[in-house]
């Protein structure tokens, strides 16, 4: 007997089932795709960044979301959704509550689950976005940051241990080590949890409601 197709949910559908779902969805062109927690290292670098850019940008016209804000791009043939780890806002008209259409900045911290996402479809798709002015993609596992401009177009400048960096379309001149403060590289996660959240994972990805 054939497999039955999986039917496709409209954007209204996913954005309502987002607002009472227990955990987060991406959302490709009708399909949607549960997202995994994130590790003590990867929270601690998001949370560095984001202090970073909030104190920076304060009193500007500019908005910096963490990972619960969606970001919306939205073509002729496709729509998606992500939850970018950071994303900044700079224009007033972009103002719907549960997403973004026009970042000036996003970030996205690397895991092993995400990585090649991040560096290849999610790249691609972000390109689109006409305000976007710069792509970072920060190690959670070492000091490594990579920063893709529009400006330039789109080739990489790399930092590492100690360097100084610039979130050009920001102004903000930060240093590498104030981006890993706190973070130990060893803390790594062990395979029992892994086990476990992965089941837990699986079964929440069935009960999104359509």
């Amino acid at each position: 007997m054939p497999l039955a197709k999986q039917l496709k949910i409209a954007v209204e559908d996913y954005l309502q089932g987002e607002l009472s779902s227990d955990i987060k969805h991406e959302y490709v062109n009708g399909d949607v795709y549960a997202m995994a927690g994130a590790s003590e290292a990867h929270n601690l670098v998001t949370g560095n960044l984001f202090a970073a850019l909030h104190n920076h940008l304060r009193g500007t016209s500019c908005k910096v979301f963490v990972s619960d804000m969606k970001t919306y791009i939205q073509t002729k043939t496709v729509d998606r959704f992500y939850y970018p780890d950071i994303q900044v806002c700079c224009q007033k008209e972009d103002a719907a509550h549960y997403y973004k259409q026009s970042p000036t900045l996003i970030i996205e911290v690397l895991s092993d689950s995400t990585q090649r996402a991040d560096r290849v479809e999610k790249f691609d798709n972000y390109r689109q976005i006409k305000s976007l002015e710069e792509y970072v993609l920060v190690s959670q596992d070492k000091q490594n940051i990579e920063i893709y401009r529009r400006a330039d177009d789109w080739k990489i400048t790399r930092a590492t241990e100690n360097d100084n960096f610039c979130f050009v379309s920001l102004g903000l001149n930060l240093n590498v080590t104030d981006v890993y403060q706190g973070v130990n590289f060893f803390n790594d996660i062990s395979s029992s949890d892994q086990a476990i959240y992965s089941n837990a994972l699986n079964s929440q990805r069935n009960n999104f409601p359509r």
